[in-house]
């Protein structure tokens, strides 16, 4: 699956211009959720390189929590049992106009199977001050806000 790092570079402008004539404004959304050691969930795609907070886009007809829910599941394995508290509200104008991301704390989960179709290459729990090396930045600031005590940017 490693071969759709190598294509991505090619294939996001294309993704991008689809998303931008179908849809307005684009939403997705983030989760931070760390283990009882406080150690945080993070995952690597099979299409990108780095480690990421685990989620995705909001689907028509689903709301921003039920979208977070349902990407922990599915990506990581994970289920939230309590309702997602939303921690920021980001622009991903730089990368992609129209693009907005909310970050969610989810604080009570059980593993539960994942259905991650070939999308997720890899799961970890990491400590704060041991993240991966090619954690990505934007992820790095994520943590730092929700988990830190950092002011959030509005900027991705």
């Amino acid at each position: 699956m490693l071969w759709r790092r190598r294509i991505e570079p090619f294939t996001r402008p294309l993704v991008y211009a689809f998303f931008r004539l179908t849809r307005g404004l684009t939403l997705g959304v983030r989760a931070v959720v760390t283990d009882p050691e406080g150690k945080v969930l993070l995952i690597q795609h099979t299409y990108i390189k780095g480690w990421y907070l685990p989620g995705g886009g909001v689907e028509r007809g689903e709301t921003a929590e039920t979208a977070v829910v349902r990407e922990l599941a599915e990506e990581a394995g994970v289920k939230a049992l309590s309702r997602p508290r939303l921690v920021s509200a980001h622009s991903n104008e730089v990368l992609h106009p129209g693009d907005h991301v909310l970050v969610y704390r989810v604080d009570a989960w059980e593993p539960c199977a994942s259905d991650a179709e070939g999308e997720i290459h890899a799961v970890g729990w990491f400590a704060l001050d041991d993240l991966p090396e090619d954690t990505t930045k934007a992820t790095r600031r994520r943590i730092a806000e929700a988990l830190g005590g950092a002011e959030a940017d509005v900027m991705w």
